[in-house]
């Protein structure tokens, strides 16, 4: 009784028992010459979702920054966030509406009880909110990186201190502080460069709740600069004479700056939802000031009767947090080496035409037929996979012999 053992089909990518990696392979032969960089840009702009929140993340700034200006410079929008005027439509009814989309008006996004524009006061409150989200980010990426690059590469007793510091810091509530800056800064009215101190708030919230949520950073900038500082490169760094700075921020930091740039872009993210809802509970930014979650804390009455005041900073807000989280998960598959992107069917196909002009194997019914015509190999009638001869099956040198000493 003999065994038959199936010969499997060609593979599009050739047989061996590396065709599980084929798809792998293509993509290693695409990034084939390219430096790191080359290669994480090149992922990074191959991430649909990224892509678009970046488009539409610049869409957005770009309207609120034009249209309401920036310091002396005015924008294109013939309104600004704090004069009134009289009331266009019945309770303020936005001008836009979708049996109209192309005719905007004067009021696309409604007036408010006063008559001010609601349009204006949201591409303020937009310019206020991402302003804050970005001092938030840098400031917790200075310190965070700072500090758990020093731990990470020292340890020791300094690193036992930083990281209770970092410890302190963690048990710090956001809220209370957020209040306590609110409760002084619109305490006695201080000037400074010739402007009340009230309108130094936003970059002042910012640097101190950056200041606050730096902590998670430090911990994983720690972690990476203990990993790498004992690899090959650091020992050649310091044998050459390069100092521990030097070490630090020309040899270390490079290969960090993946973790670095992600979880600070998921930082950001978390930012403008802590503005949000310390300004909807009165702790964050006030009057004369204007963010998206002051717009909500103001016209949160009017969400049953006048809902457009209300939807529209909540829109805001949700589109920018999530284009912001999409650009950190975007940037995480680009930096992250174990993140391996499976070639689309166009290019197998395209791989699988160049393999086929230049002589390789290809999946056609050819193919398929001959794999089915091979013969099966036909074993023993042990199983054991030795081929049969003329007096049985055909067993190894010492049986012979031993058959041989036998006869003898």
């Amino acid at each position: 009784m003999s065994t038959t053992h199936d010969t499997p089909p060609a593979s599009p990518f050739g047989s061996g028992p590396d065709d599980a990696d084929a798809p792998t392979a293509i993509e290693s032969k695409e990034d084939a010459g390219l430096s790191q960089g080359a290669i994480v840009r090149r992922k990074f702009f191959r991430h649909t979702g990224a892509m678009v929140s970046m488009i539409v993340l610049g869409l957005v700034a770009l309207l609120a920054f034009t249209a309401q200006g920036v310091g002396p410079i005015p924008g294109w929008w013939i309104h600004n966030h704090v004069s009134s005027g009289p009331v266009v439509n019945p309770g303020g009814a936005p001008t836009w509406t979708l049996a109209n989309p192309f005719s905007l008006g004067e009021h696309p996004f409604g007036q408010d009880d006063i008559g001010r524009d609601n349009f204006a006061r949201v591409m303020k409150g937009t310019q206020i909110s991402l302003m804050v989200m970005v001092i938030i980010g840098a400031t917790a990426l200075v310190i965070g990186t700072t500090i758990g690059a020093l731990a990470g590469y020292y340890r020791g007793w300094l690193d036992g201190l930083l990281m209770r510091i970092t410890d302190g810091f963690i048990i710090v509530p956001t809220i209370v502080v957020g209040a306590i800056l609110g409760k002084l800064i619109g305490g006695p009215s201080f000037s400074f460069f010739g402007l009340p101190l009230s309108s130094y708030l936003a970059p002042m919230l910012g640097l101190v709740l950056g200041g606050i949520l730096w902590t998670g950073l430090a911990r994983l900038v720690r972690g990476e600069f203990m990993a790498l500082r004992e690899r090959e490169f650091v020992d050649s760094a310091r044998v050459s004479g390069a100092g521990d700075f030097r070490i630090m921020f020309t040899h270390i930091l490079p290969n960090s700056v993946g973790v670095i740039i992600v979880n600070t872009t998921l930082l950001m993210s978390q930012a403008i939802v802590l503005e949000t809802a310390l300004s909807f509970l009165g702790f964050g930014i006030r009057p004369p000031q204007i963010s998206l979650g002051q717009l909500i804390n103001e016209y949160q009455s009017a969400f049953s009767t006048r809902p457009w005041l209300f939807w529209w900073a909540g829109l805001f807000i949700i589109i920018i947090a999530l284009c912001v989280n999409f650009i950190g998960d975007g940037l995480r598959d680009a930096f992250d080496p174990r993140m391996k992107a499976i070639p689309s069917q166009r290019k197998m196909d395209r791989a699988d035409r160049r393999r086929a002009a230049a002589g390789g194997t290809t999946v056609t019914a050819a193919t398929t037929a001959s794999a089915a015509d091979t013969p099966p190999r036909s074993d023993g009638p042990t199983g054991s996979g030795r081929p049969e001869g003329p007096d049985g099956p055909a067993g190894s040198d010492d049986e012979r012999d031993d058959q041989r000493k036998g006869e003898l």
